[in-house]
Order: C-alpha cells, then sequence, then structure tokens
C-alpha cells in the first residue's frame, strides 16, 4: 500500500509541476512515505551510471542519443537531476502500479557525492566515472574526499567499471578489482604538452602513495599519461582510445577505424565522446552507428547555447562556477579561435544550489589566456563583477580591453549597440554558470 501511494503521489506531483523546484521534490515526497521504495521497485536488467566532477550530463546525454539510435528503449534523467530524490522521481514516474520500470535500459546521471544513498538498494551494472579533480569546495572540499564517498557506491565486484585512464585520481577505483575494468583515453596529439598546466596540479603526488608523479605528456591540467615510480600507479592501457586529434579541423579518430567531427571543438567534448563510446561499445552497439550519432553533435542540455544580440552572433559556454578547470578550457577554447571577437563574463551568483559569496576560486582561473590580439574587449558583469575586476587587475591582459558594467541587461544592450552600422560587429562569447544563463539569455533575440 505505502509503494502504490508513494507512485500514486510522485506522478500527480511530477505531473502538476507546482509541487517543489524542479523534479526532486515529488520523488523526497515519496521517500518519505516509502523510505525504501527503490528497493522494491522491478528495474532493467541493465543499469547504467554516470558520475564526476565534469561531464556527467553531456556523457548521459550522448549514450543517451546512441543508444536511441540503436533502436534501444531507454528511460533517463534528461531534467539533471541527478541525486537521490530525483532519480526516485524518474523511476516512480515511469513505474506501473506495480513498481516495475519497462525499459530496455536505465541510464542515470549520477550525483557523485550522493551515488552511495542513490544506489543503496539497487546497484548498476556499468559505471561510467569520467573524472574527479577541483569542484565547488564550499560542497565538495578535496578530490580525494569526494572519491572516498563516491568509492562506497562502486564496492560491487560484480558491476563494470568505465574509467578515465588518463586521470590519475579516478582511474585508482580499477585498482585491485581483477576484472570488470574498462579504460578509455586520449593518445598523444598536438595539444598535448610535456607537462601539466594550469595553476594548480593535482598530479603532482601519486593519489595512492602520495610520492612524486611523472608525466610524458598532459592533455589538459593533470589529465594525462603519468606514472609513479614508487608504487608503479600509472596510466593504465586503454580499452577505447582516441588515437588522434585534430582539434583546429574538429577531427578526432577512435581506435584507428572511425572519424568524428566535433560540432564544439573543445578537449572536454572529446573526453565526453570517448566515456560515451567506450560505454556504448561495451552494451554492444557498433562503432559504425556511434559515429553516426554523434558526428556533428550538438549537446541539446544546455552547454553550449548560441543566439543573436542584435546584429551580433553569440555563444554561450557554460563553465562551471567554483570549478577552474571548466572556465580554463573554456577560455582556451576561446583563446584557439582566429577571428575577432568580445567577451562577457557573468559571475552573478557563485551557486543555484546554496548560498555563497566565496570567491577565492577566481584566482584559480587562468585568465591570461584571453591576452590574445583577437579579443577585442572583455567585459566582466555581475553581483561579482569587482571580484572579476580585482582577479583581471593582476593578469597580464592591458587594462584598457576590459572593463565592468555591473548590471547584466546594461552589459547586454551595450553589446546590442553597433556602432558601425556598415560592418558586421564581432562575435560575442559568454562565459558563466547555469545559475547565471538565463540572466543573459532572456535579453538575446531568439
Amino acid at each position: 500500500m505505502r509503494m502504490f501511494l508513494a507512485i500514486l503521489i510522485c506522478k500527480l506531483g511530477y505531473f502538476i509541476g507546482k509541487i517543489g523546484k524542479g523534479s526532486s521534490m515529488p520523488g523526497k515526497i515519496a521517500l518519505k512515505i516509502c523510505p525504501d521504495i527503490l528497493k522494491r521497485l522491478e528495474l532493467p536488467g541493465e543499469i547504467i551510471a554516470v558520475t564526476g566532477s565534469n561531464g556527467k550530463t553531456s556523457v548521459t546525454e550522448m549514450i543517451a542519443a546512441i543508444l536511441r539510435a540503436d533502436g534501444k528503449n531507454i528511460i533517463y534523467n534528461q531534467e539533471g537531476s541527478n541525486q537521490t530524490e530525483g532519480v526516485t522521481t524518474l523511476l516512480l514516474n515511469h513505474a506501473d502500479w506495480n513498481g516495475r520500470v519497462k525499459a530496455d535500459i536505465l541510464l542515470l546521471e549520477s550525483d557523485e557525492r550522493y551515488a552511495a544513498k542513490t544506489f543503496k538498494y539497487f546497484h548498476p551494472t556499468r559505471f561510467v566515472v569520467t573524472n574527479l579533480y577541483r569542484d565547488q569546495l564550499t560542497r565538495n572540499g578535496h578530490p580525494e574526499s569526494v572519491y572516498n564517498a563516491l568509492s562506497a557506491a562502486l564496492s560491487d565486484i560484480n558491476m563494470e567499471l568505465i574509467l578515465n585512464a588518463d586521470d590519475p585520481l579516478s582511474s585508482c577505483f580499477g585498482r585491485g578489482r581483477r576484472e570488470n575494468n574498462i579504460y578509455f583515453g586520449l593518445d598523444k596529439c598536438d595539444i598535448s604538452s610535456d607537462k601539466p598546466t594550469g595553476v594548480y596540479h593535482d598530479g603532482a603526488y601519486c593519489p595512492v602513495c602520495g610520492h612524486k608523479m611523472k608525466y610524458s605528456y598532459a592533455h589538459y591540467n593533470h589529465i594525462g599519461a603519468y606514472s609513479c615510480e614508487n608504487c608503479g600507479h600509472a596510466k593504465h592501457a586503454t580499452d577505447f582510445t582516441g588515437t588522434s586529434l585534430d582539434l583546429k579541423n574538429g577531427v578526432l579518430e577512435l581506435d584507428n577505424k572511425i572519424k568524428i567531427s566535433l560540432a564544439f571543438r573543445s578537449i572536454y567534448h572529446v573526453y565526453n565522446i570517448l566515456a560515451a563510446y567506450a560505454l556504448c561499445r561495451r552494451v554492444g552497439v557498433s562503432a559504425e552507428v556511434i559515429a553516426k550519432a554523434i558526428n556533428h553533435y550538438m549537446l541539446q542540455n544546455g552547454r553550449v547555447k548560441t543566439f543573436k544580440l542584435g546584429a551580433r552572433d553569440g555563444v554561450l559556454l557554460t563553465s562551471k562556477h567554483e570549478n577552474s578547470i571548466a572556465y580554463d578550457t573554456n577560455l582556451k577554447y576561446i583563446a584557439g579561435l582566429d577571428k575577432p571577437c568580445v567577451i562577457l563574463i557573468i559571475i552573478d551568483a557563485v551557486s543555484r544550489k546554496y548560498f555563497t559569496s566565496e570567491t577565492s576560486w577566481l584566482w584559480d582561473i587562468d585568465f591570461d589566456l584571453l591576452n590574445q590580439e583577437n579579443i577585442k574587449n572583455i567585459i566582466l558583469s555581475g553581483r561579482y563583477c569587482n571580484d572579476l575586476a580585482e582577479r583581471f587587475s593582476y593578469t597580464s591582459i592591458p587594462s584598457e580591453k576590459w572593463r565592468v558594467i555591473e548590471s547584466i541587461p546594461d552589459a547586454a544592450a551595450e553589446l546590442r549597440v553597433n556602432n558601425n552600422q556598415d560592418a558586421k560587429p564581432d562575435d560575442l562569447y559568454v562565459i558563466t554558470c547555469f545559475s547565471d544563463r538565463d540572466k543573459l539569455l532572456k535579453l538575446t533575440d531568439k
């Protein structure tokens, strides 16, 4: 009776859409009615989970697109509610009155800190871990604390782990497991550097023994080919590999077999494709079907949005606040453009989930990447524009190239004006977080 009531209330709450924020509240109420509801459900035989500091939403979306292209009936949390309550809402909304969830595959994006709670009553058959690194210090603390929290969710020895071989921390999940580990990674390519980059270096010391780590190459920050001479922890041989990458021309080669044309020429996007490719090959999808599904694939989750602002073409790049690696990756993308452009950086709310005015993470971002000749103007906007300005005052970017406009509407209005009516204005690139994204997009021309 409790299970039936929980399913009924959840379905009604989700349908009405006025019971709380997003898709979490109906599940939260259902769990109060029947705390072990997840144990009582009859789930599909194939359950895939995706987690990590960055990329989990994008990887989940691409996996869904590939599996559907292969004719699979899948259910996944498309809305992005990835904590226990959101997952509960998803499952109960797709369950019949007996608690049966009908699908070929259940695909779940999972918050890395809450995965152990979400998978207390059922275990994924395959678990993708994209990466683990500094992310939302106020919420997560050190990456190794997130590693410890996630470890409990990966304890089932029968679960197949799909791991990023190029990440020294998350690849540790495969240590001590004799089987059921699958690794993906990227071979050395034109964008690789001889050593890690970025303001800090989380790969400087081995996460297993604490001794100094050596790198043969790095693709970004500390993601690359590493080895510890003390304990032997090193980049694992990859089962699925990016064997060639031409980021300038937007071409990725997988396993020397297929070539993917990249809609978004970012190293982040490359690793998201690698994770999705590895998982889908493991569930039996052919390389040809995968290539067709994600060739020129543009994410639908809002990580990249194109828009018009008057006569100006715009691209919004979502960068997680409190995550300097996410920012650095998008800054590198813009820095690599060979056309004139202007930049708008918005920080109006540090988080959409909790209140904090902590902005020390701005000092970890390599804003000097924007000191490029093709970048004509940079506007800093939002509540924390003065924190941004203080950070910019310590960069090598000439002061005449950047300025502060606190009001987002005022910044948009100024960018909308074309002072030279005879020439098309420079393209606009906006860097901000989900918490601030719509504050600009609602001012643009659809």
